[in-house]
């Protein structure tokens, strides 16, 4: 992995602390003391700690998260449980339904890029409140 530049681990560091998901906006508020004046900035370092597979996008929500497994990559599929209470987002995958999914593609002769799955509801501290 190439070295990360001074904004890319300004935001890694942020979501990475951060405990839930952030948007690129809420990013911009955070490092405005770090010198970040301008959404591009922020929308770059994300592009590339994407592509370097180190955040995820969390379409559901339009927010960023780090991932919780950054060295693990052999996992086609990621999977994300998000609260709607509290934002609270548990990464995993499931090698049983990542083969179902393989097989439905080669049944189906689509050719997969990307499987993301996002799951929401509430969790079971916020079920616990009540």
């Amino acid at each position: 992995m190439p070295p990360l530049t001074k904004n890319q681990a300004l935001v890694l560091d942020a979501l990475s602390h951060s405990g839930r998901p952030l948007s690129a906006y809420t990013l911009l508020d955070q490092l405005r003391d770090q010198g970040f004046r301008a959404p591009l900035q922020v929308y770059r370092a994300l592009a590339k700690l994407v592509e370097l597979g180190l955040v995820h996008k969390l379409e559901s929500i339009n927010s960023f998260v780090a991932c919780a497994h950054p060295h693990q990559h052999r996992h086609g599929l990621v999977a994300f449980a998000i609260c709607d209470r509290c934002a609270q987002t548990s990464e995993f995958s499931d090698d049983a339904i990542e083969e179902h999914l393989r097989n439905w593609a080669a049944a189906n002769h689509f050719q997969l890029t990307q499987t993301i799955i996002e799951m929401r509801g509430v969790c079971a501290n916020c079920l616990a409140e009540g």
